[in-house]
């Protein structure tokens, strides 16, 4: 049976249909808007792996190329893998969902979000996120649904829900927000520096926009019968050996978590397990049996570190590395380490450690991007590398991880907004964060080292910036706001809450909790925490590097900018561009044409630079009257000569003013291919150009 529910934000209905598609899947969804249809299913093994000890939520964001009537590009002309922006799109979906499912249900469970048609008008996202929780919703399958995302912009002071791509040119922040009625799981977005006072009305005014879209997931639930949720037992550890266990690790436990160096109380917690696993563990004959109770060792330490660090932050204000709440770790700066980067900068707080460089390119160092949505030339990126030797580990290398992409967006979103604009500054600019230690926030590690390598590189940034990554302990009413995380403290807490900006506002912000929702209360005190953790971060910074320098590295291309006249364009670039191939041969140079007549010149060769802008300004040049120019006279004729002045310009040179006397035929006095002097006597409106040898005679 099928069935149906629709709704409308902001003059924009949106349908939800159930009982028609893939009807094999537990649940599965077809979500609309106009020309935007995403099919969205939801299935989940009806058992946990043996020895199963995480939760294996996949999230997969599947654009098909007939959504948008087109042909994908490449030699199998088919779908390949991913892009960055599906797994972008993927992990959007997965973020909000991931926190509803039950603690202890660890069966493989997999979301499948498919876009079948797309005009560009809606995001998809937004769509996707949508028909993921209804498809849940209205399963069997274990979730405290529904969620619902919402995408806010603002334009002349009037927040937007779900913005269409001309408004979103006109806004001032471009923010998804999840949530359920109760409040907000997932935060995500980009702003052009609005006060924490914005950003909070903003999250506001997102939060009531899903109201909607959660009750229609209700009526959806009653239509289709509300399903009965499948009932599952979670694994337990028998209760006379958990006992034993937190009776001999909990004071060992409790010294590691006094050790404030990560590798020191790794190492204790390492040494706690293997005493567990030799009093308890080895005097045990069942090979099966000991196996399983060497887990759950490590089951019950985890649950240790959970209450002991949790109860010592609610009660004392005090954190595993020692600090207050709100003290940000030691921070230390460095500028200018490699030679032959054009901008480098090492940012180090506490055991997070980022060296980001920049590189400057020209046009042809731009990355294009084909999308959904149209190919796209990228002039700005920042690329995110997490090594495993930076959390001490040894793993794969090749390719980026969902994780490594997500991290990277976050990073290049929040320092975008400070690069000057390609029309001032007329370069591909690429940054690359290495990440060579992490504990805690590595992402906002890499804004700060890109800040510090942009002013390295000389780029004129708009203002200067840095992220911090906040934390929160809570326990019903007692509530532990923290500035700053450690590993450890993203891993037990029960937030990540990541802010990036200037000391005037905010350029990006990101948000996951892992309770089933956050007030604004705690939001709000989140947010101004963050900024005064911000701002003395960006102090720090500026103790090494407060400005751009003087100049860019002598490795960077020199790029110099002319403006030419459109029609003059064609005559630059010549039949089927033999004349801007010609100028590049003889000086090396790049060269970018733009509509609009505006040129660039790059090279890292001052000397080729001005030889080349001399030769455009030479093909561009115009005829001035009472200017005296060399000539080649190119063609002979009865009433006098074609003499080109300047090149691919031509003027007439009549026979009667060649010269003083009367002269009988042209050819008495010129030839073809000789240079002779003429001045410009005349250019009428139709500009052709009248010349005269007679003049200079007399």
């Amino acid at each position: 049976m099928v069935n149906t529910v629709t709704t409308s934000i902001a003059g924009k209905q949106i349908t939800i249909e159930t009982g028609r598609l893939a009807k094999q899947t537990d649940g599965s969804v077809l979500v609309t808007c106009g020309n935007n249809v995403v099919l969205v299913t939801a299935v989940s093994s009806k058992e946990a792996k043996p020895g199963q000890s995480f939760f294996p939520l996949t999230v997969e964001f599947i654009e098909k190329y007939y959504a948008i009537g087109k042909i994908p590009g490449g030699y199998f002309k088919r779908e390949g893998k991913p892009s960055n922006d599906s797994v972008l799109s993927a992990r959007m979906v997965d973020r909000p969902i991931r926190p509803l499912f039950p603690e202890g249900y660890l069966n493989d469970t997999q979301v499948v979000a498919t876009i079948l048609s797309a005009d560009g008008s809606f995001s998809m996202d937004v769509l996707a996120s949508l028909g993921a929780s209804a498809a849940l919703h209205i399963s069997n399958i274990p979730f405290a649904g529904p969620t619902a995302t919402c995408q806010v912009a603002r334009v002349n002071g009037q927040f937007i829900a779900n913005p269409t791509p001309e408004q979103l040119t006109q806004s001032d922040m471009d923010i998804i927000v999840s949530g359920t009625k109760n409040g907000l799981l997932m935060v995500e977005g980009e702003t052009k520096f609005i006060s924490e006072a914005d950003a909070l009305a903003a999250l506001k005014f997102g939060h009531q926009a899903l109201m909607p879209l959660l009750q229609m997931q209700e009526e959806l639930r009653e239509k289709t019968g509300s399903v009965a949720k499948r009932k599952f037992t979670a694994a337990t550890i028998d209760a006379d050996f958990r006992t034993q266990a937190e009776t001999l690790l909990t004071p060992m436990i409790q010294k590691a978590l006094s050790q404030k160096i990560k590798q020191d109380r790794y190492a204790a917690f390492d040494a706690a397990k293997d005493a567990a696993v030799t009093q308890l563990v080895k005097t045990l004959t069942d090979e099966k049996l000991q196996a399983q109770r060497k887990s759950e060792v490590s089951t019950v330490i985890e649950d240790i570190k959970y209450k002991v660090a949790r109860a010592q932050i609610l009660d004392t204000a005090s954190r595993i590395d020692g600090r207050d709440l709100k003290t940000v770790r030691p921070i230390m700066c460095e500028v200018g380490l490699l030679p032959r980067a054009h901008g480098s900068g090492l940012f180090q707080r506490g055991e997070t450690q980022c060296l980001a460089t920049v590189t400057l390119g020209t046009a042809d160092d731009e990355q294009t991007v084909e999308t959904l949505n149209g190919t796209v030339k990228r002039k700005f990126s920042l690329h995110y590398n997490f090594p495993p030797y930076s959390v001490g580990e040894v793993g794969r290398f090749g390719g980026q991880g969902r994780r490594e992409i997500g991290h990277g967006n976050l990073a290049e979103r929040s320092v975008k907004a400070v690069a000057p604009d390609h029309a001032q500054f007329p370069y591909t600019i690429r940054i690359v964060s290495e990440v060579l230690e992490s504990n805690g926030s590595s992402s906002m590690g890499s804004v700060c080292a890109a800040t510090l390598a942009m002013l390295d590189a000389g780029i004129k940034v708009k203002t200067n910036i840095a992220g911090i990554a906040m934390g929160l302990i809570k326990e019903g009413d007692r509530v532990a706001v923290l500035s700053d995380i450690l590993g450890d403290e993203d891993h037990l807490g029960d937030m990540d809450f990541k802010v990036a900006g200037s000391s005037t506002g905010i350029t990006a912000l990101q948000m996951d909790i892992k309770i089933d929702s956050v007030s604004f209360a705690v939001m709000e005190t989140a947010l101004n925490q963050a900024r005064d953790g911000r701002l003395f971060i960006l102090g720090e910074m500026e103790k090494v590097m407060k400005a751009p320098r003087g100049q860019m590295s002598e490795f960077a291309p020199r790029i110099e900018t002319i403006k030419i006249k459109v029609d003059k364009i064609r005559e630059v670039i010549g039949s089927g561009g033999k004349v801007i191939r010609s100028i590049t041969e003889q000086t090396g140079v790049k060269i970018e044409i733009q509509d609009d007549g505006t040129i660039n010149i790059a090279s890292s060769d001052p000397a080729a630079t001005k030889k080349a802008i001399a030769i455009i300004e030479s093909i561009c040049a115009e005829a001035e009257v009472g200017k005296v120019y060399k000539g080649k006279v190119m063609k002979i004729a009865e009433f006098g000569a074609f003499v080109e002045i300047l090149p691919n310009t031509q003027g007439l040179l009549h026979i009667s003013e060649l010269a003083n006397e009367r002269v009988r035929q042209v050819t008495d006095v010129l030839k073809e291919g000789e240079m002779i002097d003429v001045k410009v006597l005349e250019v009428d409106r139709s500009g052709r150009i009248k010349l005269s040898r007679k003049a200079l005679m007399q």
